[in-house]
């Protein structure tokens, strides 16, 4: 997810894990209600983006939800989400491990947005309990928590709503230009540009706080529950790239540090990194968290007979087209307010699941480019190239101990 300082050829190889057998019921019957009543909605993790997933909800499908529940470790943000929604007082679940009791408490479907180190843990009981699930990206911080997600989506193919809120995916431009870039419009892929560069994101310490209530509130500059930004911020731009060429990169190169933002955390600020994908398709791909003067999400691919350019923009932020030039040009958009159109249309898709039957499943597509991101996160601190199969073998995994 973009953030403002003021308060983003074939791959159906890459990974073969086995799913252990569960029986699911359909989707009318775990949404436990009639088709003329409102779909019971809890949130886990009522932060920033909780209170902003649960307004584009309430925008885009208030007349078909209800937000009945709400989950996080802090007090003052569940009596927000009490306030702004009435939900009411014993529906509001504190701490760390309160997902159990919202997921329990009899809702028919969850949207996980707490900060990425929890996702797996949070998923893994919304689908044991038959909930359609709503997750913000990345989907986990590490490759062991990628690979469990995975496997929650294969749980639940075909069977209940598994959807990670990506933008880009139900952008109607951006959906155009990659239809046009995989009908060969551009044709052979030959190497792409990838970046994101923004201003760095605000602290939320406050005076009198704990060590471990501080590190939490302050999750996106922790590289263990956050992933560092090359997974939490700029996997939207990863994932367009991987989109584009339509497979995951095999093997990166990186580097990057920390410099310029070294207040807080441990999380670096800057990344450069090469990917290599099937087909000697090769991605320079460079992020920074700290600019000022300049804030740029894109990705643009060249190819043979042209060239593909798509900016990821917000209403009120950034700028750039999502265009075709060269033998084949389509014109585009000179702007896409991608950042609401998409999430508009992602709600939709959302509860027309539930109602119709006709659930969503993005989890193979987010695994593979949030997995890219720990790829470019491994090779740039290691300082050296890593494959894909050498990541996936390590299966690295994050442990934190937090006390609040």
């Amino acid at each position: 997810m973009k953030q403002n300082t003021n308060q983003h050829p074939t791959r159906r190889t890459f990974l073969k894990t086995a799913a252990a057998s569960v029986t699911l019921v359909s989707s009318a019957a775990v949404r436990g209600s009639t088709a003329n009543s409102k779909i019971e909605f809890g949130i886990l993790g009522s932060g920033g983006r909780g209170n902003f997933v649960t307004r584009k909800f309430m925008d885009n499908a208030g007349n078909d939800i209800k937000v009945v529940a709400a989950q996080d470790p802090f007090a003052d943000r569940l009596q927000v989400m009490q306030d702004r929604y009435d939900i009411p007082k014993n529906r509001c679940y504190p701490g760390l491990d309160a997902h159990h009791a919202l997921i329990e408490s009899g809702v028919d479907a969850v949207a996980v947005t707490s900060p990425p180190y929890f996702h797996a843990d949070q998923v893994e009981a919304a689908v044991k309990a038959n909930k359609h699930v709503w997750m913000a990206k990345p989907v986990a911080p590490d490759t062991n928590g990628c690979l469990r997600i995975l496997e929650c989506a294969k749980k639940v193919e075909g069977k209940l709503n598994f959807l990670i809120d990506f933008q880009t995916r139900n952008s109607p431009n951006f959906k155009e230009c990659i239809r046009r870039v995989h009908d060969g419009d551009i044709g052979d892929l030959v190497l792409g540009q990838c970046y994101y560069l923004a201003g760095r994101l605000g602290v939320q310490s406050k005076p009198g706080m704990s060590e471990d209530e501080a590190r939490l509130r302050n999750w996106v500059f922790d590289i263990k529950l956050s992933g560092d930004i090359i997974v939490e911020q700029n996997v939207h731009v990863i994932d367009v790239a991987n989109w584009y060429i339509g497979a995951h990169p095999l093997r990166a190169y990186g580097t990057g540090g920390r410099k310029a933002r070294t207040d807080v955390g441990d999380c670096w600020d800057h990344f450069i990194c090469t990917f290599w994908y099937p087909g000697d398709v090769k991605i320079d791909f460079c992020s920074g968290q700290y600019l000022k003067g300049y804030d740029d999400l894109c990705v643009r691919m060249y190819g043979s007979k042209g060239t593909a350019e798509s900016h990821y923009c917000g209403a009120n932020w950034g700028q750039g087209p999502v265009r075709i030039t060269g033998d084949n040009p389509w014109p585009g958009v000179e702007r896409d307010n991608t950042w609401d159109s998409g999430i508009d249309n992602n709600v939709k898709d959302f509860v027309n699941g539930i109602r119709s039957g006709n659930v969503v499943n993005h989890g193979k597509d987010a695994v593979e480019s949030t997995l890219t991101g720990v790829l470019g996160r491994m090779a740039a601190y290691e300082g050296r190239e890593v494959t894909w199969e050498e990541m996936i073998k390590k299966n690295e995994k994050f442990e934190v101990s937090l006390k609040l």
